[in-house]
């Protein structure tokens, strides 16, 4: 699937949404087993002023980004061709059915850096486990992502 025309197109997608340039994400890895979705620190992000931590808000979007950027692209990965016109019907009709996030650590660092990877691939429904870490590896948060794909 890494080698997908699909890739480009569902990168620039989520790279298009007014949400995600807003928290500042990219997509900096993009391949059948794995997303990675980074993004810097921004004084905007604080959740907590005393403490200078990341929102939870954030962090919980982050996880939902990158579980259904992998979620998506597995979803269309196992389609032959798909027309532009049929990419972005079907990406319309994808979304977040469900989202756990489980926050380990205060969010502390200068760069963030959210992995997924699948779990579950269906015909309808694809679940993914999403991590969050900091540029020196720290574990800050854990998520499982439902999503509607089908």
């Amino acid at each position: 699937m890494h080698n997908s025309p699909l890739l480009p197109m569902i990168t620039q997608a989520f790279d298009q949404m007014p949400f995600n340039r807003l928290l500042g994400l990219k997509v900096t890895r993009f391949a059948e087993e794995g997303v990675e979705v980074c993004f810097d620190w921004s004084e905007q992000l604080i959740g907590n002023p005393l403490q200078k931590i990341l929102h939870g808000g954030v962090i919980a979007s982050v996880l939902d980004v990158a579980g259904g950027i992998m979620a998506v692209s597995s979803a269309l990965g196992r389609l032959a061709d798909v027309a532009p016109a049929e990419l972005a019907e079907r990406l319309g009709k994808m979304s977040t059915i469900d989202i756990r996030t489980d926050y380990l650590r205060p969010g502390r660092g200068e760069r963030f850096i959210a992995t997924a990877r699948v779990i579950r691939a269906g015909n309808k429904v694809g679940v993914c486990r999403m991590e969050l870490h900091n540029e020196q590896g720290m574990h800050i948060a854990l998520g499982t992502g439902t999503y509607l794909v089908g």
